[in-house]
């Protein structure tokens, strides 16, 4: 009984977190229609450095998060902690550069020596803090204006709701700079070369088979020839091209368990091979090409660049690399 009980009141108070934090994300959007937004995502965009992000505790916390996402995502980006930009690491930040300084309270102590550095020589500062009226507010070119309404702490002090704004905020500022500057997944791929979203975004070109490994021939070329190519290369195919060295056909080893015959030897390739074949393109991802396979039940694909084949690439190749 006393386990039910403590699991009811454990339930009762994750939904009132819930409740509060929610409550706290939406007076976020009542905030953001005084032009600020935009003059902070203008800012940021016009900025000939980088982007640097600043706050002490929990503030700080979240603020190597906007700063590790921002640089993941085309805008560069780093965290200076506050205490050592006291001691000497305010020289990494730079005239070209633009600050954004968190603290909820906009009264931490930590920042004063930052905020001095940016109005002495220049540099654009944006604060995020719920109170305008404070040191960091005042101080602030732009301000970012979190939502006043408490924490979900039953007690009021530990950062939650508030915390939960900043991040949101955060991201808010993320997502505006990448739609600005067109960052593709192209571009998300050349930041995250490892790891699941490395084995997501890979191209083609990272793992298509090219040159000597590339099972090619000439479309008039007789079956003995075709089989023993496909048996040397290993990828279970063949693709055949004509004068001009363009891909007109592809030969499977599926196709030659259809039309198995005693004659089957005497024949030539043209004849038996899959004419105008699926193909790709070498920029694509890894996961389009795995899905091209999945639809049309094949297991390789030719990889063309103006209509010549410069690598194919097996569905194994994909599997074996992560690619789902």
């Amino acid at each position: 009984m006393i386990t039910m009980i403590q699991s009811h009141n454990d339930t009762a108070s994750a939904i009132r977190t819930i409740d509060s934090e929610i409550e706290t994300i939406n007076k976020l959007k009542e905030t953001l229609s005084d032009g600020s937004l935009t003059q902070a995502l203008d800012l940021m965009q016009q900025a000939k450095g980088r982007i640097i992000i600043t706050g002490m505790g929990k503030s700080g916390h979240i603020g190597k998060k906007i700063a590790a996402s921002l640089a993941s995502t085309g805008t560069p980006s780093f965290f200076v902690h506050p205490a050592e930009a006291s001691h000497g690491d305010l020289g990494m930040i730079t005239e070209a550069d633009v600050v954004i300084a968190i603290s909820n309270s906009g009264e931490s102590r930590e920042l004063l020596d930052i905020l001095n550095y940016c109005k002495r020589f220049g540099i654009a500062l944006i604060a995020i803090t719920k109170n305008p009226e404070s040191s960091l507010g005042k101080a602030g070119d732009i301000v970012l204006r979190l939502p006043n309404n408490g924490e979900a702490c039953p007690l009021g002090l530990a950062p939650t709701s508030s915390t939960t704004a900043t991040l949101v905020l955060g991201d808010i500022l993320t997502v505006g700079m990448i739609e600005r500057n067109g960052f593709s997944k192209s571009d998300f791929n050349d930041r995250h070369p490892g790891g699941k979203l490395g084995s997501i975004l890979q191209r083609v070109s990272d793992l298509m088979h090219t040159g000597e490994d590339m099972p090619i021939l000439e479309e008039e070329t007789n079956m003995q020839s075709a089989l023993l190519e496909m048996t040397s290369k290993r990828l279970g195919c063949v693709g055949f091209v004509n004068k001009h060295g363009e891909l007109t056909g592809i030969l499977t080893d599926g196709d030659l368990r259809r039309c198995l015959s005693p004659k089957i030897l005497d024949e030539q390739a043209c004849n038996l091979m899959t004419k105008n074949p699926k193909t790709i393109n070498k920029d694509a991802l890894a996961s389009e090409a795995l899905k091209i396979m999945h639809d049309k039940k094949i297991t390789n694909l030719f990889v063309l660049e103006n209509h010549k084949p410069i690598g194919v690439i097996h569905i194994h190749d994909l599997l074996n690399n992560g690619v789902v």
